[in-house]
């Protein structure tokens, strides 16, 4: 064993170790300034989705931040998952809260009558005739289905069935819009088992010689009273429920991993997990049994039986071998799709073809047929109701995607080669349409389907929506979103107006229908300004480059009122997150538009600009590799060019006092941070939140790095902070969930870093908040967080002295 590895590995045993930290501050939750306050109960933004028929939108609004008693309700952790085991249903939900209805021929809102008083709706999904939308109401206890008349415009309790949502609680409605098929609680599922109070044995795992590796997961089964419990909530049963409240069980309680009913209904893609389960990787990497059943949940045809893949390697093109990604042909009847692997599944195999893409209809008793070889992985399948399919693939480790198309009795046409990092000519994604069975088809007319995307420009993003003629690639534009809204098309309906959302910098998002002939406008919704006291804010998108000239950009927020001639240079706060690019030409596109609503947020330090600060946000961090150097080779190197650009920047607009500056991030945000204050004296403080700071912990990869530490022992030392903390001086807030279930930002990764930086003599707090996760959910953490961040701000930052000054 070399002497760094040795060193690494002694790094990652100290970080494990069970020293104290130090005394800990007796502290309350605290409050920020009422401004900032405002901006965190400000309401969220609504959403919409559309009835199939294209008649009806469903507006729907969400809840303000919950309390810290809500993340206090009961949730349990298994194999990756957490749940609510009370109620059936996922752990801190993001649900609907309000509903109503608009009629776009008239555009006139309907109150839904008959709604549950506390509305806490999930997985809402409209049946293919438009005449129902059934969503899964979470009470404290139960999880239940319902649904709403849009006729009437009322809302009944479907079924009392309870319906198990430990998985989200997927919703299909049959073709004939007459049922739905859901996953329930078992009848006779009993209490839970209980953990044995005297232990029976040892637990015991072990390797031999079989290459297994694997990312730092969280919350993986630990034991058999684990397994247990696991089995005892996975466990569903598939119903059938009739609008006449009739519920029909279809075959055996079982762990499902996935359902999925065929177009016509005749037969059931059914995904089961199957035992041994695995300590060491979440359910997604269980082994499982995909088959089909018919109606009654009899086995038709066994597609495939997958082990647990717990020993892929661990680069992000890897895959099983073997039948995979299943699923049903939307414009056939009952026909089923997967991909396999041609090169074993392993990308470091040199290897022409890499995946087959296969079909098989019912009965299922003919060989599969092959549709297509394919050069890259297998990403997804769209169908159109002509036979034809688009084929999209990707290959991860340069970035390249192709797509295909497939017309009946045709050779494949490739539509499209490109990088997928190249937003500016991303062509965009084709417009679906809802067949009369409720299936999702390519919108194809005259030979042509609709494109749509951000419109990703130096200018910013602009989006739009092109036709693009199947048989020779030509491509119209239809529309394209004008200076100085930002406006998105959700669909082209059949009158050939869009339904789009439209803002600007002073007013927030709204629905619209737009007549592309003469440019009309039709207002759906109107939502108020959700933080009147806010509007001052300037917002900016700025562009410059760095010292080896790849571009840049950031959002620049400045206070209300503010005169650069008057007040002069502001102290900063530069908030950011790294990211990887293959192409340095990738990595200086522009990636935001300034004609979005200057909504301010409270996740990022947007919300001080009320407290006199200028916030460069999303200001771009790009580390690239071209050729045969991989983007972490320099990752220390272009961190720095990137802080030193962004400083510059600030300067050369006369915003920025560059002896006031603060950087920030969250995750990956949080462990740049910590390098930046470790390899240069560019700022005052730093505030990181959620991080990851010693590589040591993470041995089998992190973020988009494939080699593992016994590949490069001295990569991994060089991009840890923790292995820096003796240079850590610059006083550095770090803030953490102790209940983070992130891969790899275990709490201890701050806890530790705060101990090696403490010990070394530097200036260091950490704030642990309980009950939160990666991303904080409780008003009382966020209002923590806000406090925490501007007194440290303002104490090291702020009031530092000026340059000016010195």
């Amino acid at each position: 064993m070399n002497s760094l590895l040795r060193t690494l590995l002694l790094g990652a045993a100290l970080a494990y170790g069970s020293y104290a930290l130090a005394t800990a501050v007796d502290i309350n939750y605290q409050q920020p300034s009422q401004e900032i306050i405002d901006i965190v109960d400000a309401a969220p933004a609504p959403s919409a989705s559309l009835s199939p028929d294209g008649r009806t939108l469903l507006s729907t609004a969400f809840p303000a931040l919950p309390s810290i008693a809500d993340l206090a309700a009961p949730d349990y952790r298994l194999a990756g998952v957490r749940f609510n085991p009370a109620n059936n249903g996922p752990a801190q939900p993001r649900y609907v809260s309000s509903l109503q209805l608009i009629d776009l021929a008239n555009q006139q809102s309907r109150a839904i009558s008959g709604l549950p008083k506390n509305l806490k709706a999930v997985n809402l999904s409209w049946s293919p005739d438009s005449r129902y939308f059934a969503f899964i109401q979470l009470d404290d206890s139960i999880a239940t289905l319902w649904r709403v008349d849009i006729a009437k415009a009322k809302a009944t309790q479907w079924s009392k069935t309870p319906i198990n949502a430990i998985w989200g609680g997927a919703l299909q409605w049959s073709a004939d819009s007459k049922a739905i098929f859901a996953s329930s609680v078992p009848a006779k599922r009993g209490a839970e088992p209980l953990a044995s109070k005297v232990p029976t044995g040892p637990i015991v795992t072990e390797a031999r010689g079989r290459t297994a590796p694997a990312r730092t997961y969280q919350d993986l089964l630990k034991d058999k009273h684990d397994e247990a419990l696991f089995s005892h909530y996975f466990t569903s049963q598939l119903v059938k429920i009739g609008l006449n409240n009739k519920v029909a069980a279809i075959g055996k309680p079982q762990l499902f991993r996935g359902v999925e009913v065929s177009p016509d209904n005749k037969f059931i893609l059914v995904n089961r997990l199957e035992q041994p389960f695995s300590y060491a990787v979440p359910v997604f990497r269980f082994g499982y049994t995909a088959e089909v059943w018919d109606a009654t949940g009899k086995l038709v045809y066994n597609v495939v039986q997958q082990p647990v893949a717990d020993n892929l390697p661990i680069a992000f093109d890897a895959v099983p071998t073997g039948r995979r990604d299943i699923g049903w042909r939307a414009d056939h009847a009952a026909t089923l799709y997967w991909a396999e692997a041609a090169d074993g599944g392993d990308p470091a195999n040199t290897a022409t073809v890499r995946d087959q893409l296969f079909q098989l209809p019912a009965p299922f008793t003919q060989p599969a047929e092959k549709l297509l070889d394919l050069s890259y992985r297998f990403a997804n399948l769209r169908a159109g109701a002509d036979g034809s399919l688009m084929v999209s693939e990707r290959w991860w480790q340069d970035r390249n995607e192709k797509v295909w198309y497939l017309a009946p009795k045709q050779p494949a046409q490739l539509m499209w080669e490109r990088s997928s990092e190249d937003r500016y000519n991303d062509p965009g994604t084709p417009l679906m349409t809802t067949a009369a069975n409720g299936q999702s088809l390519l919108r194809i007319e005259d030979g042509a389907i609709y494109l749509t995307g951000i419109g990703a420009s130096t200018e910013g993003n602009r989006p739009f929506i092109d036709k693009r003629q199947l048989s020779s690639g030509e491509t119209s534009r239809l529309w394209r979103s004008e200076a100085p809204f930002y406006e998105y098309p959700y669909t082209l309906l059949a009158s050939g107006k869009l339904l789009t959302q439209r803002e600007s910098s002073d007013v927030p998002p709204d629905f619209y229908l737009r007549d592309l002939q003469n440019g009309e406008l039709t207002a759906l919704t109107q939502t108020a300004h959700p933080m009147p006291h806010t509007q001052g804010i300037s917002r900016e998108l700025i562009n410059y480059q760095r010292a080896d000239g790849v571009p840049m950009s950031a959002t620049l927020l400045l206070p209300a009122g503010y005169d650069k001639a008057r007040d002069g240079a502001l102290p900063t706060v530069i908030w950011a997150y790294p990211r990887e690019f293959r192409s340095a030409a990738a990595a200086g596109q522009v990636s935001d538009s300034p004609y979005r609503f200057n909504r301010i947020s409270y996740w990022t330090p947007q919300f001080l600009a009320t407290q006199g600060y200028a916030v460069m946000d999303n200001a771009t961090m790009p580390i690239v590799g071209e050729g045969e150097q991989e983007p972490n080779d320099t990752f220390i190197k272009q961190l720095v060019m990137n802080a030193e650009a962004a400083i510059a920047a600030g300067v050369k607009l006369g915003v920025t006092d560059a002896n006031r500056v603060a950087v920030g991030g969250h995750s990956y945000g949080a462990f740049m941070t910590a390098n930046l204050l470790a390899h240069t004296n560019l700022f005052k403080a730093g505030i990181a939140r959620s991080g990851a700071y010693n590589r040591s912990l993470t041995p089998f990869g992190f973020q988009r790095e494939q080699r593992t530490l016994w590949d490069d022992p001295e990569l991994y030392s060089r991009m840890s902070p923790f292995f820096h903390a003796q240079k850590i001086k610059t006083p550095l807030l770090m803030i953490h969930g102790t209940d983070d279930n992130n891969s790899g930002t275990f709490p201890l990764q701050s806890e530790r870093l705060y101990q090696a930086i403490k010990g070394n003599g530097g200036t260091t707090r950490l704030v642990m908040l309980p009950l939160e996760s990666h991303g904080y959910r409780a008003r009382e953490s966020i209002l923590h967080m806000l406090w925490e961040t501007t007194a440290w701000l303002d104490e090291f930052v702020k009031n530092a002295e000026p340059a000016s000054q010195k």
